[in-house]
């Protein structure tokens, strides 16, 4: 846990982490030509004045706006992603990368832009809506090697959205073995999409089996909801969409919906 414990601190506080969509990138489907680079600055900007107002302990900003998501990004998208990173990256507290699908790319833009972490799938194969997905937890540890980055903490996401694990081992066995062999810095437990909350019965099962090895968040579907019961059974949660206008992923954050899971989140920390 070193690192985790060098970004967050060893005193059990449970961790919230609020994420930072973009919008989609130039050269995506989804990309408004109209708008343009500058439409994307402007609608981070305007998420990020209204989540830093908030007791976070990090910002994770995220391409979710590239669908349909590829597992190999180009170098426009890297660019940019630095670029907004470089420009709105709070200076109060840490923030991390997340690439939807490539775990080199993120790992570059964490490397250049100071990132403490990043939120990727590393091990495991898939079948998945970006077709047989197999990451390479080996390359990508030596990559942050190379790229003189060992400080960036790698956060695995072992049961990853949009997808099924070609495989039988449970959720405990998959969570304690990326913790052991693939040296996860921590273990995320997601649902099947994006704002889909994560059986809470595997939360369970991935901290029982993961022990002190390495933390465990809940990667999708915190909710206000729900978030009191997550931070009871895991060491914290990553939220995006209930923090948006309507609880949609896409929508702009809503500083309503931000105040009311941060006083859910408030009670589960007492709780715990």
């Amino acid at each position: 846990m070193t690192r985790f414990h060098d970004i967050f601190g060893s005193k059990g506080r449970k961790v919230i982490i609020a994420m930072a969509h973009l919008p989609p990138l130039p050269g995506t489907p989804l990309y408004d030509r109209v708008a343009g680079v500058e439409g994307i600055v402007s609608s981070v900007a305007r998420d990020m004045e209204a989540l830093v107002k908030h007791d976070f302990d990090a910002i994770l900003f995220c391409n979710e706006g590239d669908r349909p998501y590829s597992l190999r990004v180009g170098a426009e998208s890297v660019a940019l992603m630095s670029r907004v990173i470089t420009m709105l990256a709070p200076n109060d507290r840490p923030f991390g990368v997340d690439f939807l699908w490539d775990a080199h790319a993120a790992m570059a833009v964490a490397a250049v832009t100071g990132a403490s972490f990043i939120r990727e799938v590393v091990t495991g194969v898939y079948e998945s809506d970006m077709g047989l997905w197999n990451p390479d937890p080996a390359s990508l540890l030596r990559y942050r090697r190379q790229l003189d980055a060992n400080g960036v903490a790698v956060f695995m996401n072992v049961t990853p959205e949009f997808a099924s694990s070609i495989g039988t081992r449970s959720v405990g066995q998959v969570a304690r073995s990326a913790a052991v062999s693939s040296l996860a810095d921590a273990i995320l437990i997601s649902g099947s999409m994006a704002g889909v909350e994560p059986d809470l019965a595997q939360v369970r099962q991935a901290k029982e089996a993961v022990g002190d090895l390495a933390p465990v968040l809940v990667n999708t579907g915190a909710k206000a909801a729900n978030v009191e019961a997550f931070l009871a059974s895991s060491d914290g949660v990553i939220v995006g969409s209930d923090l948006k206008r309507d609880g949609y992923t896409w929508n702009p954050v809503d500083p309503g919906r931000v105040n009311r899971f941060l006083e859910a989140a408030g009670r589960g920390r007492a709780g715990a």
